[in-house]
């Protein structure tokens, strides 16, 4: 399964593996979309995650992983990512993300989405940033194409985002399967270096993270949560993708991405025929 980039490869079979992985984190996470609301802690909404990766007999990616105590990365306001559940309460405005991996049959599926909780003052701005977060990513995984070279998908993201947000260039996506993070590393940002071509049975996981204010960021104590060094507001945006001999299919996404990417001109996978 590997080629000579050191990237695992994935058969038709496998690819059906992890799209059955990322359907429970789309579970999941759709879960804790439901759940959000003022009032609630973080570690009550880990929990309703756990709840539903249990239920479905698959087994959550991030606990344990490098020790990480929890099954959710919980993020609020000037948390970037890997924010750790626990008895924070939620507050009505607050800007959260969530992100979410599991794994069935040894594959796994990872994915993340920010909401902002409603009940608070209207802030545009944060309305704004989510949206360009989510937008930017969509753009990412429209430049999965076979042929193109790695750097495509950062290059699209960049130009997605332009200059009206920072975008966080510490962290990234990563290819996914057996493991949650395997190679290729995948930058978020326009880079002379052009990686391996893109081919069919490549997975990655996608997903590119934005500041209102800057993109630097600083790593707290307990040596997981990431925030903004100026205090800003953050997004973050994740989806498992699948780049198939038919096109594309986005394994977290419940449509497999149809209703984004054939607005976006790309051609999708329908992993049912597949």
């Amino acid at each position: 399964m590997l080629g000579r980039d050191r990237i695992q490869y994935k058969t038709r079979e496998q690819v059906r593996l992890m799209r059955r992985a990322g359907l429970v984190v789309a579970d999941a996470l759709d879960a804790v979309r439901a759940a959000l609301r003022p009032g609630c802690t973080t570690a009550e909404l880990d929990a309703v995650a756990v709840d539903v990766i249990r239920t479905a007999g698959a087994v959550p990616s991030f606990f344990g992983y490098q020790d990480y105590p929890a099954t959710l990365c919980i993020s609020v306001n000037d948390e970037v990512v890997h924010g750790i559940p626990g008895e924070r309460v939620i507050d009505a405005g607050d800007v959260v993300s969530v992100d979410c991996g599991a794994i069935v049959e040894g594959w796994h599926g990872d994915s993340a989405f920010t909401a902002i909780v409603p009940g608070g003052p209207e802030r545009p701005d944060d309305l704004a940033l989510v949206e360009a977060c989510e937008q930017a990513m969509w753009h990412g995984i429209a430049a999965m194409i076979p042929g193109q070279r790695l750097n495509a998908i950062g290059a699209a993201i960049e130009d997605s985002v332009g200059e009206r947000y920072g975008l966080v260039e510490d962290y990234g996506g990563h290819g996914i399967g057996t493991e949650m993070h395997q190679d290729p590393h995948v930058l978020n940002y326009r880079t002379r270096d052009r990686g391996p071509r893109m081919r069919p049975g490549l997975c990655l996981a996608i997903e590119p993270m934005l500041t209102v204010g800057d993109a630097a960021t600083r790593l707290l104590p307990d040596g997981w949560t990431v925030v903004t060094t100026d205090g800003s507001r953050a997004a973050h945006w994740e989806h498992s993708v699948a780049l198939t001999e038919d096109g594309l299919w986005v394994l977290t996404a419940r449509d497999g991405g149809v209703e984004v990417l054939e607005k976006l001109g790309v051609r999708v996978a329908h992993l049912e025929d597949y």
